[in-house]
């Protein structure tokens, strides 16, 4: 029987999952997140405004594109996203996480930067599915506004721009060639890796018309990977043989270390003392600003504990290796500068149920 699943073609996380359900053969239908569907579907549910959502056909509501691909994968039959390999298991799911949280800054900064005035019409689609062209302009602008206000809160700013920009340029080219010899990160199979990165290379870098023309004329190939990846054969492919991670992905992998690491490795120690002073209240979604760097610029941003939990996937799979599949990754992540992750701890232990983030108390 359908599902459904709430979400907006704008946006950067149903972008993500809807590839997903499509490769995963998923019987879902797409109904778009207007203010009705907001008040009267999602926030009733969850507690407030977000996207996508899924409503299974018992009435359960899935929210967070990990846990809804989580729930698919396990019961879906079929080829999975998660490669059963150590090396390449790690890898995904490390660039799953490079992808959802570190990635939404050249997402975010394009977007508002070099597409505001589109932008504002696509959110008026949403907010006023039956106005007009003018009238879905100024409710898109009402609606954008929060949005675009969430920019320099993420560390984009006059002297952090440059340095994203370079980011981005460089990324594009590490994928690029990556993409010219290979369909998928790993073979010719989407891993979860794939799905991590294609909501903001597709949704906002791809789909907004002047990110497009970047990505179309600085990087075709990773253009045609996004094609590949929003028009899917479904369960096709494979990944690569002997648990190999392709040499090309390494620097992708680098520039994680590179940036976002260090920035998670800033943003533990708060959470370690949030903690500490906060026993049995409510995870706050960002607990200040942390320093990071790109590039050599040097900015703050919010700390988001969530991005914690999304490392601390990875963490688990590394901590369960032994032996040769425990020497192997650590190998691996010695080749592109993430000798940090090895010695990574997390302050406390994070779950998200019940559509929220906490601190572990067992």
């Amino acid at each position: 029987m359908t599902a459904t699943m709430y979400g907006a073609p704008l946006s950067l996380y149903s972008g993500k999952l809807r590839a997903f359900l499509d490769w995963k053969s998923a019987d879902f239908t797409e109904v778009l997140a207007t203010p009705d569907i907001h008040q009267n579907e999602i926030i009733p549910a969850v507690g407030r405004p977000v996207i996508p959502v899924v409503k299974l056909n018992d009435g359960t509501i899935l929210q967070d594109t990990t846990v809804i691909i989580d729930h698919f994968e396990n019961a879906l039959p079929g080829a999975s996203v998660y490669p059963e390999t150590p090396r390449q298991h790690l890898a995904a799911l490390l660039l799953e996480t490079f992808g959802d949280e570190w990635l939404v800054i050249p997402a975010m900064h394009y977007r508002w930067n070099y597409n505001e005035e589109w932008v504002y019409g696509e959110f008026g689609k949403v907010a006023l599915p039956g106005g007009t062209e003018a009238e879905q302009y100024e409710a898109g602008k009402q609606r954008g506004a929060a949005f675009k206000g969430f920019v320099p809160m993420l560390g984009i700013n006059a002297e952090t721009i440059p340095a994203i920009e370079a980011s981005y340029e460089a990324l594009l080219a590490d994928l690029d060639a990556h993409f010219a010899a290979h369909p998928f990160l790993l073979g010719t199979r989407p891993s979860i890796g794939d799905f991590g990165l294609i909501g903001p290379l597709y949704a906002h870098n791809y789909r907004d018309p002047a990110s497009g023309e970047i990505m179309r004329r600085l990087a075709p190939n990773v253009a045609k990977w996004v094609e590949r990846m929003i028009a899917p054969e479904p369960l096709s492919g494979a990944f690569e043989q002997n648990d190999r991670v392709p040499e090309t992905v390494l620097p992708v992998l680098a520039r994680m270390m590179a940036e976002h690491l260090p920035y998670l490795a800033n943003v533990a120690p708060m959470l370690r003392d949030w903690a500490g002073a906060n026993e049995g209240v409510e995870l706050p979604r960002a607990l200040g600003m942390a320093p990071f760097a790109i590039e050599g610029a040097a900015g703050e941003r919010l700390a988001l504990p969530f991005s914690l939990w999304m490392l601390q996937r990875a963490l688990d799979y590394l901590a369960s290796l032994s032996g040769d599949d425990r020497t192997a990754c650590e190998a691996m992540l010695r080749s592109c500068g993430g000798e940090a992750l090895l010695t990574f701890e997390m302050p406390v232990r994070l779950v998200f149920e019940n559509h929220k983030l906490r601190v572990d108390s067992a």
